[in-house]
């Protein structure tokens, strides 16, 4: 017998929170991973640790708010806890091999490359992990096509963003790579979810269930944490202007310079973690100048 599924219990509310939970990890993830670059060696690996957790947080707190609307009328659904909470880990840590790939090794196309691909691995194993922790009187069936899209899409999208990542620096080019992003990761979410099929047991119950209600009860206590951490990310980025604007101040030629004393505490624009950018426009200093 086949299960009739219904992936929107709660109509267009749960697509939504999670587009909205999928574009904020994003963000977060992105502005981090470009702060990490315009900050010194020994405080890059914090950096991306914070955008790779973001990012992980995001996608998995995505996932599983759209779960919220996702029943089969003919039976209830619950959850395998320590399964659930592996799809989270293996999300985190796979997006930090990628993006301390590309945080360490700059945006060569190799790393772009090697980086996506092991993070969009990581996103569809998430996915198809935390649906591996799903309990209900059934099996699961996918269609193996539709499956190698969602991959490919994830794959894809995970290259864009670290490209963006590091190629993107201001805020506004930033918040529409996050956009992309997040329709990226709910289009695939919801491609892998267009490949399951649900076959019930003879034994399953036929007796009336409320859509959601069992899987909502779960999940939504479990969502508390990650969620929590987004916000609290949200705040640390809030208070670093680099990581909201992507630009250091002395590149605003209308900030405001008190003659004669330098700028401190800013990344230095020369020497070994010198901006890149820079360069091309050293000026002379003053010693050599009066030499001249």
């Amino acid at each position: 017998m086949q299960g009739t599924i219904d992936g929107f219990s709660y109509g267009a509310v749960t697509p939504a929170a999670a587009f909205l939970m999928a574009c904020l990890g994003a963000a977060l993830g992105l502005r981090c991973t470009t702060r990490s670059l315009r900050t010194e060696r020994s405080f890059r690996a914090g950096w991306l640790a914070l955008g790779a957790t973001s990012i992980g947080s995001g996608i998995w707190t995505m996932h599983f708010i759209a779960m919220v609307g996702f029943s089969v009328e003919e039976v209830p659904i619950g959850y395998d806890k320590p399964i659930t909470f592996a799809s989270l880990a293996v999300a985190i840590v796979m997006v930090g091999i990628g993006i301390f790939l590309v945080g360490y090794r700059g945006a060569t196309r190799m790393a772009l490359v090697t980086g996506g691909t092991i993070t969009g691995l990581g996103v569809a194993s998430m996915h198809y992990l935390g649906m591996a922790g799903m309990r209900l009187d059934g099996q699961f069936e996918y269609d193996t096509i539709t499956v190698a899209l969602s991959v490919v899409i994830a794959v894809v999208a995970s290259t864009a963003a670290l490209w963006a990542a590091v190629s993107i620096h201001g805020f506004l080019p930033s918040l529409g790579a996050s956009v992309v992003m997040g329709v990226a990761v709910s289009g695939m979410h919801y491609t892998g979810m267009a490949a399951l099929r649900v076959h019930l047991h003879p034994s399953a119950t036929t007796a009336a269930h409320v859509p959601g209600d069992s899987a909502g009860s779960l999940l939504v206590p479990m969502l508390l944490g990650p969620g929590c951490f987004l916000v609290l990310a949200a705040v640390v980025v809030m208070f670093d202007p680099l990581v909201v604007m992507g630009t250091p101040d002395w590149d605003d030629p209308r900030a405001a310079r008190i003659p004669g004393v330098p700028a401190r505490g800013q990344v230095p624009r020369f020497g070994t973690y010198a901006d890149p950018a820079s360069f091309h426009s050293r000026p002379r200093d003053a010693v050599e100048s009066a030499d001249w």
